[in-house]
């Protein structure tokens, strides 16, 4: 899980920013997930690789802001994917039950939310986290 969250970021990010940093603009956007900032029983692991990510997401903003690229992270909540449709009727009434909204997000929801990351109105966001979560934790 290491190798895979935390140093696959950093090594994608430095690879990713050459040619931005020639270009002076860019835009470098990791995918967390919300039990990164909450933790969740039985995810300790998975739970310390996406905290440590977003750890890298504002170490790695701030150092390349001084050339234009922006870097931040989406952590999703409890999304409707084929990984979550395994889950019972009653865990799924449950976990509505917590999330403020009372509904699954869905992917077009956590894309969404990293377009608006790559685009330039985000221009002024860096080393930020915004969480596609239904207010599951704010």
């Amino acid at each position: 899980l290491f190798d895979i969250n935390v140093k696959g970021a950093i090594v994608s990010a430095k690879a990713a920013s050459r040619p931005m940093m020639k270009a002076r603009w860019g835009r470098i956007i990791f995918l967390s997930s919300v039990v990164g900032e909450m933790g969740n029983v039985g995810q300790t692991a998975y739970a310390a690789t996406k905290a440590a990510l977003l750890g890298v997401t504002k170490s790695i903003a701030r150092e390349y802001a001084s050339r234009n690229v922006t870097v931040n992270a989406v952590a999703p909540g409890f999304i409707d994917t084929d990984m979550t449709h395994g889950i019972t009727d009653a865990m799924k009434e449950q976990l509505s039950k917590i999330i403020p909204l009372g509904r699954t997000g869905t992917a077009q929801e956590v894309a969404a939310a990293c377009v608006f990351l790559a685009s330039e109105e985000a221009s002024y966001f860096t080393g930020q986290v915004l969480r596609a979560n239904g207010g599951m934790y704010v």
